[in-house]
């Protein structure tokens, strides 16, 4: 039978592409990602608007109806 390696957790630094770090734990030493909730634009409140009109505005629109 194998014999079961239980995973070590230490302090890990994470390095986001914005230049933000933070800790967590985990079985790595350093990890580097790419957003972070710092420059992510779904937090930060940057995120492009779109303006998407649906199916039933399309309709409205063409037959001028309000």
């Amino acid at each position: 039978m194998k014999e079961k390696k239980k995973s070590t957790f230490m302090k890990t630094k994470v390095v986001c592409s914005c230049g933000n770090e933070f800790e967590v734990e985990s079985n790595k030493k350093e990890l580097e990602i790419d957003v972070c909730d710092k420059c992510h634009p779904f937090y930060t409140g940057v995120q492009g608007k779109t303006s998407k009109t649906g199916q039933i505005e399309k309709f409205n629109k063409k037959y001028g109806i309000k």
